[in-house]
């Protein structure tokens, strides 16, 4: 009996030295990816806006080298995805894509800035009585912002190359369509990721239509894509459908296109494999 207790005590006496042991060790935060955030106030949009900036990882080989950049929306969402993504793909030993940087525009009033209309109709086409989308519409009024406050800041602290890529996802993805249908020389690229066409009744469907000429150029890259939001006869699939026989069918000269479906994803799980996607596509050559 006296060999068993001393033999507990011993499990005892050990159990709490290890444990004493590894709280003592030495840890810190682990912080990835190191990026900067930067605020700058918008006269345009009358606010102050936090906007996440990451850079690619330099070397001696990069001093003297610019780099192109994504323009991100949705940017709490989406930022650290995109820039381990560029940060993995843009690797030596993987060298799948160009070292690039991210900037990540956080929301602050999402349905303002990521409308293209001022509507108040649901994804059912019925009339909102909650007032969430009562601030609808300034969609125009963003792009503004980006081209005459954040891009100048960008480029005069950033080593940017003149090539820009601009990408969203749901309210991003009808934006991003909508920057390139109305204001095509802001980018050279754009992602639309499950876009929300069923915005303002099919709007952007319908300004597709009227803007792309059959047989006109616009030389741009264009990666829009949707998951199983519904099935196959959910509005978001038949619009994506929809929206890529507009595509094929305007033949337009210098567009560089991919339509993917991702059966196996649901709408917020989309981004994570689309801006995968996204990123080889645009950058393959």
């Amino acid at each position: 009996m006296k060999l068993l207790a001393y033999s507990f005590r011993w499990l005892i006496f050990m159990f709490l030295f290890v444990a004493l042991q590894a709280r003592s060790q030495k840890t810190e935060t682990y912080k990835y990816p190191p990026s900067e955030v930067v605020t700058i106030h918008s006269k345009i949009l009358n606010e102050n806006r936090k906007i996440y900036v990451h850079c690619p990882k330099s070397d001696s080989a990069d001093i003297n080298k610019r780099f192109p950049v994504v323009y991100l929306m949705d940017g709490e969402n989406h930022f650290e995805l995109l820039s381990q993504y560029v940060d993995y793909l843009s690797r030596p030993d993987v060298s799948v894509m160009p070292k690039i940087i991210v900037v990540g525009i956080p929301n602050t009033n999402r349905v303002r800035d990521l409308t293209p209309t001022q509507s108040i109709l649901d994804y059912e086409g019925k009339p909102d009585t909650t007032a969430r989308y009562k601030s609808s519409g300034g969609n125009e009024v963003f792009f503004e912002f980006l081209k005459k406050e954040l891009m100048p800041v960008i480029d005069s602290n950033y080593k940017t190359q003149p090539y820009k890529v601009f990408a969203g996802h749901s309210f991003g993805g009808i934006s991003s369509i909508n920057c390139m249908l109305t204001h095509p020389e802001m980018f050279d690229a754009y992602i639309a990721v499950s876009p929300s066409f069923w915005w303002d009744n099919e709007y952007l469907l319908k300004l597709t239509e009227k803007k792309l000429k059959s047989g006109s150029t616009l030389n741009k890259k264009l990666f829009y894509c949707d998951g199983n939001e519904g099935g196959s006869d959910s509005f978001f699939h038949k619009a994506l459908v929809k929206f890529d026989s507009l595509i094929v069918e305007k033949k337009v000269v210098g567009l560089n296109y991919l339509y993917k479906h991702y059966p196996n994803e649901m709408h917020m799980t989309v981004p994570v494999v689309a801006y995968l996607d996204a990123l080889r596509f645009i950058f393959k050559e």
